[in-house]
């Protein structure tokens, strides 16, 4: 065989060998739509005539004892991911699900999704002026599928089965099984420098500030009190589309209070400058006086267009007494949110619906054709109200639903075996029903005291407890509860992240969000539904199945949301005349800049 001939041939060879590709583009989405092309020079709801400089002070609440986020053990500050550290791509606030390049320039997804092509930005510095690699991305990919990282992430990126080098300035991730959005998950990836965590071991509990490429560094810290970021002079990143307009302060300090309650005397005495209201009594009565009537401070209502999840008292069904379903169904029929919404929190929440309330994957009536396909193989496994009953949320708003509702409850624990008996209710061995509550916020007390009177009409005896800060992340993260208060927070597309909060597999892993303790197989058959959808179809009817199977489930008490962001800060800040679709209040606020 001549030379040319056989160098012809290796290239033939090496054509079928290599994963076909579309043509590389500057960002990606679900849908392969993009609202931005190419040479788009900054983001609709950034304005590039922010000024920059001037000194923006935040609080937190809690402490802090290392600064890597990406680990389970301790606390790292607020700040971190978004301010050191990066991600391959970004995320457009005003489309649904679409992520443009950042330390990735361009990606290629191959026609048979089973991989991805990507092409660094050659630009690409960490603070310390080294170049940003592909050696560095397969190191960050790895550690956070091994064991040092908090196991969330091995089970996030779990279907891309490994990265393989091509170049210094490219890089190619591998799918083990492709579905609908991995590309999407493959560019969310943080990047972190191998060679400062092969100084620093990646779970090594300490205060080392980090070497990361993001627009500011760690200029200064106290122990588990205040921390401040610095804005890097040389960020590589500066004039690039994706970060024009935004992180327009020369520093950001986070300064750490024991709660939230302090908070608001602490802001209004002008110790910070902006701050996020979760609390509507704060927001109806402690928001209020001169300063707010001179417009010294400013009030405000940032709508957004979030899917609100759900945010519901959380039974924990490891604990034997929650169990039985019906005994949650019980104890979600001595809510009164009528009375709790209008009298302590001036009327300013909506019902919780639905797992996906404020979105499209909310299960609506009754299961429809398609949803039904998913369900009925399951349907001895399944309570009949998930084919018979749409997802109803209890109500109080007639006189006398309460009294009604309690006498429910007392049949249903009765079936499940509960009798009041000397002066308690108690089980076929004579044991009392007694739980306790954990709570982060004594804000939420005044909440739990009727809720735990209605539960004492039943013979429960039911008792809360606010705890320090980090002993309750310690206890969230080792399910070292009875019940507790959480906002299972959903994404505009729903998918890997659901195996966190809901499989049978994340129920016994440490650090999982699946605080419910559920363990259902159908429950684990519908989440693999959502991520290996294939349309938008399959996603919002597998999203809508899976809905209906918690609701029924009874694996909280569903409580409330808001539509709208609220936020109260120092008239010292202008913004972009545009806002954002999908985001955070901090995310709002890294497009401000001070007057």
């Amino acid at each position: 065989m001549k030379l040319c001939h056989f160098n012809a041939f290796i290239i033939f060879v090496l054509f079928l060998l290599s994963p076909p590709v579309v043509q590389a583009d500057h960002g990606v989405s679900l849908d392969g739509v993009l609202k931005y092309p190419a040479d788009f020079p900054h983001f609709d709801y950034v304005s590039p005539r922010a000024k920059k400089g001037g000194d923006l002070v935040l609080h937190a609440l809690g402490s802090f004892d290392k600064f890597n986020p990406y680990t389970l053990k301790g606390a790292a500050p607020d700040g971190m991911s978004e301010l050191v550290f990066e991600t391959l791509t970004i995320s457009s606030m005003d489309e649904t699900f679409a992520r443009y390049g950042l330390i990735a320039k361009e990606m290629e997804l191959a026609a048979d999704k089973k991989s991805i092509l990507i092409s660094l930005d050659p630009r690409a510095r960490f603070s310390d002026g080294t170049p940003l690699t592909t050696a560095d991305v397969k190191f960050s990919l790895e550690t956070l599928k091994g064991s040092e990282a908090h196991p969330f992430f091995a089970s996030y990126y779990r279907d891309i089965s490994h990265a393989e080098i091509i170049s210094p300035s490219q890089i190619r991730f591998h799918f083990g099984r492709p579905n609908r959005e991995i590309h999407m998950i493959a560019c969310e990836l943080p990047v972190f420098s191998k060679k400062f965590y092969s100084a620093h071991p990646f779970n090594e509990q300490g205060l080392v500030p980090p070497i990361a490429s993001g627009p500011y560094v760690v200029a200064k810290f106290v122990n588990g009190k205040s921390i401040t970021y610095k804005s890097n002079p040389n960020y590589w990143g500066n004039d690039h589309p994706v970060r024009r307009g935004m992180f327009n302060f020369d520093t950001i300090t986070f300064k750490f209070f024991k709660d939230q309650v302090v908070s608001v005397e602490a802001f209004k005495a002008g110790e910070f400058d902006f701050m996020s209201v979760n609390i509507a009594k704060q927001w109806a009565r402690d928001m209020k006086g001169g300063n707010f009537e001179t417009g010294a401070i400013q009030k405000k209502y940032l709508h957004h267009k979030l899917n609100a999840g759900m945010q519901g008292f959380v039974f924990n069904t490891r604990r034997p007494f929650f169990a039985d379903p019906r005994v949650r169904e019980a104890l979600g029929l001595a809510f009164d949110f009528h009375w709790t919404n209008n009298s302590l929190f001036f009327g300013q929440y909506e019902q919780s619906y639905s797992y996906f309330s404020n979105s499209i994957y909310a299960a609506p009536g009754l299961p429809s054709p398609a949803e039904l396909a998913l369900l009925l193989p399951f349907k001895e496994q399944l309570p009949p109200e998930v084919f018979s009953k749409p997802l109803t949320p209890v109500s109080t708003a007639q006189k006398g639903a309460l009294r009604h509702n309690l006498r429910q409850a007392k049949t249903l624990l009765n079936q499940a075996g509960w009798h009041y008996v000397d002066g308690a209710l108690r089980n076929g061995r004579g044991e009392p029903f007694i739980f306790e509550i954990m709570l982060a916020s004594p804000s939420f007390e005044r909440v739990m005291a009727p809720y735990v009177k209605n539960l004492e009409k039943l013979g429960i005896e039911a008792s809360y407890r606010t705890i320090d800060v980090a002993l309750y992340i310690r206890n969230m993260r080792t399910f070292d509860y009875d019940m507790t208060v959480y906002v299972f927070g959903q994404s505009q597309s729903p998918g890997n992240e659901q195996r966190d909060m809901w499989s049978s597999r994340a129920a016994d892993q440490d650090g999982s969000r699946n605080y419910a303790g559920v363990r259902s197989e159908v429950v684990d058959a519908l989440v693999e539904a959502i991520i290996y959808a294939t349309s938008q179809e399959d996603l919002t009817t597998a999203c809508r199945a899976l809905d209906r199977v918690l609701w029924y489930g009874y694996y909280v008490v569903p409580n409330w949301f808001s539509p709208a962001h609220r936020v109260v800060y120092w008239d010292k800040f202008k913004g972009p005349e545009k806002e954002p679709l999908y985001y955070t209040p901090f995310d709002a606020l890294m497009t401000w800049w001070l007057k």
